[in-house]
Protein backbone atom coordinates (compact mmCIF):
# COMPACT_ATOMS: atom_id res chain seq x y z
CA UNK A 1 0.00 0.00 0.00
CA UNK A 2 1.44 3.24 -0.71
CA UNK A 3 1.35 6.40 0.81
CA UNK A 4 -1.48 8.61 -1.34
CA UNK A 5 -1.17 11.96 -2.83
CA UNK A 6 -2.81 14.58 -2.12
CA UNK A 7 -6.33 14.41 -3.39
CA UNK A 8 -8.28 18.19 -3.74
CA UNK A 9 -10.78 17.66 -6.73
CA UNK A 10 -14.35 17.24 -6.61
CA UNK A 11 -15.61 13.80 -6.90
CA UNK A 12 -19.23 12.63 -8.06
CA UNK A 13 -21.30 11.78 -5.55
CA UNK A 14 -22.77 9.21 -7.84
CA UNK A 15 -19.08 7.49 -8.16
CA UNK A 16 -18.57 6.98 -4.19
CA UNK A 17 -18.80 3.56 -3.13
CA UNK A 18 -20.32 3.15 0.66
CA UNK A 19 -18.57 0.20 3.09
CA UNK A 20 -21.43 0.65 5.39
CA UNK A 21 -24.99 -0.99 4.41
CA UNK A 22 -27.37 1.35 6.79
CA UNK A 23 -27.53 5.40 8.05
CA UNK A 24 -30.04 6.84 10.76
CA UNK A 25 -32.03 8.56 7.97
CA UNK A 26 -32.80 10.52 11.00
CA UNK A 27 -29.79 11.88 11.13
CA UNK A 28 -29.86 12.41 7.55
CA UNK A 29 -32.31 14.76 7.61
CA UNK A 30 -30.92 16.94 10.31
CA UNK A 31 -27.96 17.28 8.01
CA UNK A 32 -30.26 18.00 5.24
CA UNK A 33 -31.60 20.76 7.06
CA UNK A 34 -28.34 22.56 8.22
CA UNK A 35 -27.38 22.14 4.50
CA UNK A 36 -30.48 24.23 3.32
CA UNK A 37 -29.78 26.52 6.00
CA UNK A 38 -25.99 27.13 4.50
CA UNK A 39 -25.85 26.38 1.25
CA UNK A 40 -26.44 30.26 -0.18
CA UNK A 41 -23.91 31.38 2.74
CA UNK A 42 -21.36 29.32 2.59
CA UNK A 43 -21.79 26.32 0.80
CA UNK A 44 -18.49 25.58 -0.98
CA UNK A 45 -16.56 26.93 2.21
CA UNK A 46 -18.52 23.85 3.98
CA UNK A 47 -17.36 21.35 1.59
CA UNK A 48 -13.63 22.51 1.08
CA UNK A 49 -14.13 22.09 5.37
CA UNK A 50 -15.81 18.72 5.49
CA UNK A 51 -14.15 16.05 3.13
CA UNK A 52 -14.89 12.82 2.75
CA UNK A 53 -12.15 10.57 3.71
CA UNK A 54 -11.78 7.45 1.42
CA UNK A 55 -9.39 4.95 0.22
CA UNK A 56 -9.28 4.15 -3.50
CA UNK A 57 -9.73 0.75 -4.85
CA UNK A 58 -9.88 -1.13 -7.69
CA UNK A 59 -11.00 0.45 -10.78
CA UNK A 60 -9.68 3.69 -8.62
CA UNK A 61 -13.26 3.43 -7.32
CA UNK A 62 -13.52 5.73 -4.10
CA UNK A 63 -15.12 3.90 -1.00
CA UNK A 64 -15.98 6.15 1.79
CA UNK A 65 -15.09 5.07 5.44
CA UNK A 66 -16.64 7.93 7.12
CA UNK A 67 -19.63 10.83 6.51
CA UNK A 68 -22.15 8.09 5.00
CA UNK A 69 -24.57 10.40 6.49
CA UNK A 70 -23.55 13.46 5.07
CA UNK A 71 -23.20 12.29 1.65
CA UNK A 72 -26.13 10.61 1.69
CA UNK A 73 -27.77 13.96 2.92
CA UNK A 74 -25.73 15.88 0.03
CA UNK A 75 -26.86 13.69 -2.80
CA UNK A 76 -30.52 13.97 -1.70
CA UNK A 77 -30.49 18.05 -1.65
CA UNK A 78 -29.15 17.66 -5.21
CA UNK A 79 -25.17 18.41 -4.59
CA UNK A 80 -23.20 16.57 -7.44
CA UNK A 81 -19.91 16.91 -6.23
CA UNK A 82 -17.93 16.49 -3.12
CA UNK A 83 -13.98 16.83 -2.37
CA UNK A 84 -12.77 13.27 -0.94
CA UNK A 85 -9.72 12.69 1.73
CA UNK A 86 -7.86 9.38 0.05
CA UNK A 87 -6.45 7.90 2.94
CA UNK A 88 -5.37 5.03 1.56
CA UNK A 89 -4.70 3.63 -2.40
CA UNK A 90 -5.42 0.02 -2.83
CA UNK A 91 -6.20 0.34 -6.36
CA UNK A 92 -3.86 -2.44 -7.17
CA UNK A 93 -5.81 -5.19 -5.50
CA UNK A 94 -8.17 -7.23 -6.53
CA UNK A 95 -11.92 -7.33 -5.63
CA UNK A 96 -11.61 -9.87 -3.10
CA UNK A 97 -8.56 -9.24 -1.82
CA UNK A 98 -9.51 -5.41 -1.23
CA UNK A 99 -12.21 -5.93 0.83
CA UNK A 100 -10.29 -8.59 3.01
CA UNK A 101 -8.01 -5.92 3.28
CA UNK A 102 -10.76 -3.65 3.83
CA UNK A 103 -12.02 -5.59 6.81
CA UNK A 104 -8.94 -6.39 8.30
CA UNK A 105 -8.24 -2.23 8.72
CA UNK A 106 -11.71 -2.37 10.13
CA UNK A 107 -13.18 -0.14 7.07
CA UNK A 108 -16.06 -2.08 5.98
CA UNK A 109 -19.24 -2.25 8.56
CA UNK A 110 -21.73 -4.53 6.48
CA UNK A 111 -24.80 -4.69 9.13
CA UNK A 112 -28.12 -4.46 8.11
CA UNK A 113 -31.15 -2.72 9.91
CA UNK A 114 -31.38 -5.37 12.34
CA UNK A 115 -27.64 -5.68 13.45
CA UNK A 116 -26.61 -8.58 11.48
CA UNK A 117 -23.68 -8.99 9.35
CA UNK A 118 -23.82 -9.88 6.01
CA UNK A 119 -21.58 -10.64 3.08
CA UNK A 120 -19.43 -7.49 1.92
CA UNK A 121 -21.15 -8.46 -1.65
CA UNK A 122 -24.56 -7.01 -0.14
CA UNK A 123 -22.74 -3.12 0.69
CA UNK A 124 -24.80 -0.98 -1.76
CA UNK A 125 -23.26 0.53 -4.52
CA UNK A 126 -24.38 4.20 -4.05
CA UNK A 127 -25.64 6.15 -1.58
CA UNK A 128 -28.92 6.30 -2.24
CA UNK A 129 -28.82 2.28 -1.19
CA UNK A 130 -28.20 3.14 1.93
CA UNK A 131 -30.66 1.79 4.63
CA UNK A 132 -31.93 3.57 7.57
CA UNK A 133 -30.68 1.75 10.84
CA UNK A 134 -33.62 3.88 13.30
CA UNK A 135 -31.50 3.15 16.37
CA UNK A 136 -28.02 4.62 14.71
CA UNK A 137 -29.91 7.58 14.71
CA UNK A 138 -31.17 7.02 18.50
CA UNK A 139 -27.24 6.55 19.17
CA UNK A 140 -26.11 10.15 17.43
CA UNK A 141 -28.75 11.67 19.32
CA UNK A 142 -27.65 10.21 22.26
CA UNK A 143 -23.68 11.30 21.95
CA UNK A 144 -25.47 15.07 20.98
CA UNK A 145 -27.61 14.61 24.35
CA UNK A 146 -24.63 14.06 26.41
CA UNK A 147 -24.82 10.19 26.88
CA UNK A 148 -21.43 9.12 26.13
CA UNK A 149 -18.18 11.18 24.32
CA UNK A 150 -17.31 11.31 20.90
CA UNK A 151 -14.46 8.76 20.53
CA UNK A 152 -12.35 7.69 17.63
CA UNK A 153 -13.22 4.09 17.51
CA UNK A 154 -14.66 3.11 13.86
CA UNK A 155 -18.25 3.17 13.68
CA UNK A 156 -18.23 3.88 17.62
CA UNK A 157 -21.97 5.18 16.86
CA UNK A 158 -23.11 1.70 15.45
CA UNK A 159 -21.35 0.17 18.71
CA UNK A 160 -24.18 1.82 20.96
CA UNK A 161 -27.10 1.15 18.28
CA UNK A 162 -26.60 -2.36 18.69
CA UNK A 163 -26.50 -1.51 22.77
CA UNK A 164 -29.85 0.49 22.52
CA UNK A 165 -31.24 -2.44 19.68
CA UNK A 166 -31.00 -5.26 22.19
CA UNK A 167 -32.78 -3.19 24.83
CA UNK A 168 -35.51 -0.44 23.51
CA UNK A 169 -38.34 -1.75 21.26
CA UNK A 170 -38.76 -0.61 17.88
CA UNK A 171 -42.59 0.35 18.51
CA UNK A 172 -41.28 2.71 21.17
CA UNK A 173 -38.44 4.27 19.04
CA UNK A 174 -40.81 4.69 16.13
CA UNK A 175 -43.86 5.95 18.20
CA UNK A 176 -42.33 8.26 20.44
CA UNK A 177 -38.63 9.09 19.67
CA UNK A 178 -38.32 11.50 22.82
CA UNK A 179 -39.30 8.66 25.06
CA UNK A 180 -36.69 6.21 23.55
CA UNK A 181 -34.15 8.81 23.96
CA UNK A 182 -35.02 9.27 27.54
CA UNK A 183 -34.67 5.53 28.20
CA UNK A 184 -31.36 5.66 26.07
CA UNK A 185 -29.96 8.20 28.09
CA UNK A 186 -30.52 6.46 31.74
CA UNK A 187 -28.93 2.95 29.88
CA UNK A 188 -26.32 4.63 28.70
CA UNK A 189 -25.23 5.63 32.57
CA UNK A 190 -25.67 1.84 33.47
CA UNK A 191 -22.56 -0.16 34.05
CA UNK A 192 -23.95 -2.38 31.57
CA UNK A 193 -22.64 0.05 29.08
CA UNK A 194 -19.45 0.40 30.09
CA UNK A 195 -17.40 -1.21 27.53
CA UNK A 196 -18.88 0.86 25.18
CA UNK A 197 -16.61 3.55 23.31
CA UNK A 198 -16.98 7.14 24.91
CA UNK A 199 -18.96 6.07 28.08
CA UNK A 200 -19.00 8.77 30.51
CA UNK A 201 -19.37 7.00 33.67
CA UNK A 202 -22.16 5.32 35.86
CA UNK A 203 -25.14 6.73 36.43
CA UNK A 204 -25.56 8.75 40.16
Amino acid sequence: MREPEPFLRPVSIDALRPTQITVGFREVARKRRDWRERAERDGSEFLGRHMIPAVKGPKDRFWIVDAHHLARALHDEGVERVFVREIADLSELPGRAFRTFMDSRGWLHPYDPEGRRLDSRHLPKHVRGLLDDPWRSLAGELRRGGGYAKDPTPYAEFLWADFLRRRIPAKLLDGDFEEALGRALDLARHKDAAYLPGWSGPED
